[in-house]
């Protein structure tokens, strides 16, 4: 038995994706910038993928950058959009506890070049403060960065409520929707955010594609130097094979949406309700509500993450944890800590994240399996 419950991590290329990024590793082979036939014809392919990428948050195609993922989106919106604004004297940024790395290492590196960062607090389902966070912002503030539903516990944050309160203050909005895209309906036209950072792995596209959205009169200094393209604003030749398929990946994920999440849906009931039957001791983390449905992190008390995720790897079940492996040593995810779990819930989480290939049938085998590696480690 092999199961692969990690989309959460990376997706499989889509069979439609692969298909469309054939040519590209063929006879389609020009730079995009070239003048000659063999440039335009890449040159063309980039433009359609832009609009189908933009399509998918319903974004003028020219407000989109392509990127090399979700982490340079990430970085270009933040350090981009702080640099270009503390020229107005405006040198805070304001963020929250439990943000992607691509973020919060962002974060720690413009506090290291005179940037002041205020981390704002989440509650015990990981949801942000949003009083503490009203109570951050300043004269002096210059972006909020926010992401749209959280990589480990699947929380979604208030986001429309966020950018309306940026708004009213004058404070740009950047939020990271790179585990949101192909399950929420994003659409920039109606969404208060001024920036937003996705990416092509996610939704069974290539690795090494992303792009940034970014707001019609957003100041933004470019962080890569050396040529015209994407309107000068992130130089360099771009990666046509990437973009046709983020492009090829994007316009699936649109067309399949309310699909995707209903399975994903199905697929996280199937594994709660098996374990229910089974009477196993666990605990779901994150909020009960208002959370993404492919996103499902889960506390078994008693057992521990890292052995916990070798039985499962042994048993064919591929899934992962909150927590980074740091010299043989197992870290608490910094997203549960800023949550104030307990450690016996904190130590024993483990993330499934569902996607396509997944069925019911075979997240329910799947969850018998974890409910017998489960008493097996805690004797229960």
């Amino acid at each position: 038995m092999s199961i692969y419950l990690d989309h959460a991590a990376t997706t499989p290329i889509h069979p439609k994706v692969k298909e469309a990024m054939l040519p590209f590793l063929e006879n389609h082979f020009g730079n995009p910038s070239s003048l000659h036939a063999y440039g335009r014809t890449v040159r063309q392919a980039i433009d359609h993928a832009r609009d189908q990428v933009a399509a998918s948050i319903h974004a003028d195609p020219g407000q989109l950058i392509f990127t090399s993922g979700g982490t340079e989106a990430d970085n270009l919106a933040l350090i981009g959009v702080a640099t270009a604004m503390r020229e107005k004297g405006k040198d805070r940024v304001i963020t929250t506890t439990v943000e992607h790395h691509a973020v919060l290492d962002t974060c720690r590196y413009l506090e290291k070049i005179g940037f002041q960062v205020i981390y704002v607090p989440v509650d015990g389902h990981g949801r942000v403060k949003i009083e503490e966070l009203k109570r951050a912002i300043d004269d002096r503030t210059a972006l909020i960065s926010v992401m749209y539903g959280n990589n480990e516990v699947g929380t979604l944050q208030p986001i429309e409520e966020i950018g309306k309160i940026a708004r009213e203050r004058g404070v740009w909005f950047h939020t990271d929707a790179v585990q949101a895209l192909g399950s929420e309906p994003l659409d920039v036209r109606n969404l208060p955010v001024d920036l937003l950072s996705i990416s092509s792995h996610k939704i069974n596209g290539p690795k090494g594609a992303g792009a940034l959205y970014i707001g019609r009169k957003v100041p933004i200094q470019p962080q890569m130097h050396g040529g015209v393209q994407e309107r000068r604003r992130r130089a360099g030749t771009e990666n046509v094979i990437g973009i046709v398929g983020f492009g090829q990946a994007a316009e699936l994920a649109m067309a399949n949406r309310e699909e995707h999440r209903d399975t994903a849906q199905r697929c996280r009931e199937a594994m709660l309700d098996t374990w229910r039957r089974e009477g196993l001791s666990f605990v779901v983390n994150g909020h009960p509500e208002h959370y993404l449905p492919h996103v499902l992190n889960v506390s078994f008390p008693g057992a521990e993450t890292e052995t916990l995720l070798m039985n499962l790897d042994l048993e064919g079940i591929a899934c992962s944890s909150g927590s980074a492996c740091t010299s043989g040593t197992l870290e608490v995810s910094h997203v549960l800590k800023a949550m104030g779990l307990p450690n016996e819930i904190s130590r024993s989480a483990i993330r499934f994240s569902f996607g396509w290939g997944n069925t019911v049938e075979q997240v329910t085998e799947a969850a018998k399996t974890v409910a017998r590696v489960v008493r097996r480690l805690t004797k229960r």
